[in-house]
C-alpha cells in the first residue's frame, strides 16, 4: 500500500521533524543553562563518551563543525573540569580531548534533564507508541551517523 502524499508543507515529515526539533532544542537549551552548558557542549561530551578520547580535529569532523568551534567548546568544558586536553605525544600539534569523571557526572545530569524532557514530550503517547518512536528515531539517528 502506497503512503498518501501530504497535501501541505505542514504535513511533511521533514517539516514536522524540523519544527519539533527546533522546539525541543529550545527547551533543552533552557534546561541545561543551570549547568552552564549549551547543546553543542553536550554533543561534544556525548561524542567523547561514545567514542573515547579523540583529537580536536577528529571531534570537529565527527560533529560537522569548524575546528575553531571545537576549540571554543573545549575551552569551556575544560574550565568546568568536564574534559581533559593534552598534547598527543606522537604529534605535538594535536590536542587530544577526553571526558573526565566530572564530565561523566555532568553528562549524567544532562541525561536526567533529557529524560524529564522526554517524559514531557511523549506523555500523551502510550508505551507502544513510545517504543515505536524510539525505534524509528534510533534508525534515523544511525542512518545519519549519530551515536545511538
Amino acid at each position: 500500500m502506497d503512503e498518501a502524499k501530504p497535501v501541505s508543507m505542514a504535513g511533511t515529515m521533514a517539516f514536522r521533524i524540523g519544527t519539533l526539533g527546533a522546539i525541543v532544542t529550545e527547551r533543552f537549551t533552557a534546561a541545561i543553562v543551570p549547568l552552564d552548558l549549551k547543546p553543542k557542549h553536550v554533543g561534544l561530551m556525548t561524542l567523547l563518551e561514545a567514542r573515547g578520547a579523540a583529537s580536536q580535529l577528529d571531534v570537529a569532523r565527527a560533529m560537522g563543525v569548524a575546528p575553531s568551534l571545537v576549540v571554543t567548546l573545549a575551552d569551556h568544558l575544560e574550565r568546568l573540569g568536564a574534559i581533559s586536553r593534552v598534547r598527543d605525544p606522537d604529534d605535538r600539534r594535536r590536542q587530544v580531548l577526553d571526558l573526565t569523571d566530572d564530565g561523566r557526572a555532568l553528562l549524567g545530569r544532562c541525561l536526567e534533564v533529557t529524560l524529564e524532557l522526554d517524559a514531557e514530550l511523549t506523555g500523551g503517547l502510550g508505551p507502544g507508541d513510545r517504543a515505536v518512536l524510539a525505534k524509528v528515531l534510533g534508525a534515523l539517528a544511525a542512518q545519519a551517523g549519530l551515536p545511538i
